[in-house]
Formats: C-alpha cells, structure tokens, sequence
C-alpha cells in the first residue's frame, strides 16, 4: 500500500504549528528565569539580536531541507546527498536531529507531567497559605514518589500520542490551531493581571531598560544559546514540519512570522511572571525553581490567586503539549516510512519507545538516583546530551549543507531574494551563523 505524505492544509495552520513547536517550556518556563539569572534587558536584547541573525537562518535552512526531501529528516539528507553529489557523512545530521527529539521528548514529558500535577494542586487549593517550605516539601514529595510520576509522565504522553496519531491535518495542524489561541488568551489574562499588581512597573524597568554593566561573555552566551534552542532548532523537527511544506509557502516571510510571534510570547511571559515576582518580594535567581516552587507561593497568597495559578499551569500545560507534540512527530514520520506500520501503529510505537525511556528519567529522582552516566543521573545526562552536543552538531551540519553544498542559485531562487540580498544571506549563513552556533557549543564544553 502507498502511503500518502502529509500536508499542512494553510500557511497559518503551519505557522500556529511550527510557533507552538518553539513556544514550550523554554519560553513559559526557561526565558523567565534566564533573565532573572542574567540580569533583565540587556540579556532580553541580545537574545533579540541573536534569534534573527543566527536562530532565523538555521530554521529558514531546516524548512527548506525538509521541503525539497518531502520525507524523514534522515531519508531527507539520504535523497539531497545523492542529488548533490555530497559525502553521506551528511547523513550524520538527519540521524542526530531524529534522535535528539526522541531522547529530549522522554524527559520532557516528564516535566510535561510536573505540570498536569500542578494543575490539580492549584485546582484543589494546595498553594492555600502555603510557605516556601511547604510548597518545596510538595515538589520534593512529588518526585520521591514513582508512581506518582509514572502517572504524569504517562497521562502526558497519552495526550500527545492522541493527538499526533491523527496526522498532520487532523492532530498536529487541529492541535495548533485550539491550543495556541488559547494560549495567548491564558497568557494575555495573566499579563493583565500583572498590570494590576505593585510589581508591575519595576517589572516593566527590569524587562526592557537594559544595565549594560552587569553584560559579559556568559551573558552572551545564554542569549545565543537560548536563541538557538527556543526556536526547536537541531532536533529534525522543523526539518520534518518543512517536509509537509507546498512550493506556495514563502519560507522567509513564514520564518520572520514564526520569530515574531515565538518572541512576542516570551516576552509576554515575562510579563506575566516579573510583576508577580516583585510584588511578592520572590528571588529572581531561582531558575528552574521559579515556576515550581517560587510562583505557587505566590499563588496562594495573592488576590484572585486560585484563579492565577489554576490558569498559569494550564498555560504551562498548553506550552509543553503543543512543543511535545513536534518533537515526537521526526520520530513518528520516520517509523512510519520506514516500516509497514500506519500512523497510528507508528505513532504508538514511537510514543512506547519515549515514555520507556521516559521512565528511566523519572525514576532517577527517586529508585534509580544512585545511577549515574558520566557523573549524571539519567534525566540530566539526557539534558546534556542533547542540549550541548547534538542539537549543536545537528544544527551545525544543516546550515554548513544549506548554505556550502547546495546549488546556490537555487536556494536564492527558493527563498526569492534578488541578488544583493542573498548575498548578505550567504554571508550569515556560511559564516556569522556556523560560527555562533561553534561558540554555543565551546561555551558550553
């Protein structure tokens, strides 16, 4: 039986999609914090500056791999090695892109799961009067406890194998299309409520007036990094998105739109998190702790704080679905073409596959903590596997390919810039971009 390779059915059904694969955790969740940690605006400035130079090519290149191969991000760079005559050591990046969203989806979902369990705590009042260290003892009992986190993780994943099985019209395209509107409608509420708060002004100082003073090369660095990162870049998501793309589709002007909007919601993010910060005298430099420790601390002992917090981790929850959701779809697009299996049965395969591993993460805060990978537990070796060596080398590999192997006049023809314009492209993709994407990683080594 033939199978027949899926499409997005509109440019704007794209779009919502490829913005809720960047809009995850790492703009709810991650950007917040990282300004905390790095010191406000300036950091919020050159994260600006290093999304559109380096974070927009590399996505522009993925799309544009992705749509002339019209299949999984490996069969992808198979078909364009051998139409350009290239080394097959090219390959080498489909297979780091595919695994590298398998590996980050297992533990991803697990957070994805942290997040379903605060749902229900902040619906049933647990935040209630709570302290610091109450709201820490919930956090810490919740991840000594297995079972409990077998139970999130699995919810999780149950919802994000739902809705890929159906497809990229039906699941992925559908899912968008609800989750990010509801989104920006959760985050928008929020926003307006920050704007009621006392801390909404020093909020607004922190987030966009920058102290040049405090800037240094670490400051840099977690701007790149992060401008890397949010965008879904290096993981063969984008590449497998592009795959669905029709020739009508203009790549850069999507690509601008995407950036636009994935900024936008991480800016509005912190809008919504700072002024609740400042009001209640919190730490800024909590990191990963400010989402689920410091902030339900807050929502339990502010005005309309049931409301707040019940609404803030159903946007968490959105955030991490409709990014979830792209990262399983590589690895679903590849069994699928790859095996005789359906939609469905790739899907269920691939979803076993992740929420298997997926246990293997969850079990290291608990039963299996005393085993470690090079120092790490399973759950941070995952983290830095993929985040500082194959999102990295993967992202590395397609800029190099788009921009050193492929004819260039058609490339220049594909994205429909007259002649000087491409040759400013040019410049940032055969160098600035590779180069920043080097600096990422050497920073991170």
């Amino acid at each position: 039986m033939t199978k027949v390779h899926g499409q997005w059915s509109s440019r704007m059904g794209f779009i919502l999609a490829a913005t809720g694969s960047a809009v995850g955790l790492g703009n709810i969740w991650k950007f917040p914090y990282m300004v905390g940690d790095s010191g406000g605006a300036a950091f919020v400035m050159l994260y600006l500056l290093c999304i559109f130079m380096i974070g927009l090519p590399i996505l522009v290149s993925e799309w544009l791999l992705g749509r002339r191969g019209q299949k999984n991000p490996i069969n992808t760079m198979v078909e364009l090695v051998e139409k350009n005559n290239a080394s097959r050591i090219w390959v080498l990046f489909g297979i780091t892109g595919v695994l590298g969203a398998f590996l980050i989806l297992s533990f991803y979902s697990v957070i994805g799961g942290w997040s379903l369990a605060y749902i229900k705590d902040a619906v049933v009042g647990n935040f209630s009067g709570q302290q610091g260290d109450g709201i820490l003892a919930l956090f810490v009992g919740m991840l000594a406890d297995p079972w409990k986190l077998v139970l999130w993780h699995t919810l999780f994943m149950l919802i994000t194998v739902g809705i890929v099985a159906r497809g990229v019209k039906g699941g992925l395209e559908r899912a968008a299309t609800i989750l990010m509107p509801a989104l920006g409608i959760l985050l928008l509420l929020l926003v307006i409520y920050g704007m009621t708060t006392s801390g909404f002004k020093e909020a607004l100082l922190f987030m966009f007036k920058p102290d040049w003073s405090g800037v240094d090369g670490s400051t840099f660095l977690a701007a790149l990094g992060h401008a890397f990162f949010t965008l879904s870049l290096g993981m063969g998501i984008m590449m497998a998105y592009g795959s669905y793309l029709g020739e009508d589709i203009n790549l850069l002007q999507s690509a601008r739109t995407v950036v636009i909007m994935d900024t936008v919601i991480a800016l509005a993010a912190g809008m919504a998190i700072f002024p609740i910060v400042f009001a209640n005298n919190l730490d800024l430099g909590q990191g990963p702790g400010l989402i689920f420790i410091t902030l339900p601390v807050a929502f339990g002992n502010i005005t309309a704080g049931w409301f707040v917090g019940v609404a803030f981790f159903v946007l968490l929850t959105f955030a991490a679905i409709t990014s979830a959701i792209s990262l399983l779809e590589p690895v679903v697009e590849l069994v699928e073409e790859r095996t005789p299996l359906s939609r469905v049965g790739s899907t269920l395969a691939a979803g076993l596959a992740v929420w298997l591993l997926g246990i293997a993460a969850l079990l290291s805060f608990n039963v299996w903590e005393e085993v470690l990978f090079l120092g790490l537990n399973v759950f941070d070796f995952l983290d830095t596997l993929t985040s500082k060596y194959l999102l990295p080398l993967t992202g590395f590999g397609v800029i190099l390919f788009v921009s050193w192997i492929l004819d260039k006049e058609s490339v220049r023809q594909e994205l429909g810039m007259d002649v000087y314009d491409f040759s400013v492209w040019n410049l940032i993709t055969r160098f600035l971009a590779p180069i920043g994407v080097v600096v990422v990683f050497v920073g991170h080594l």
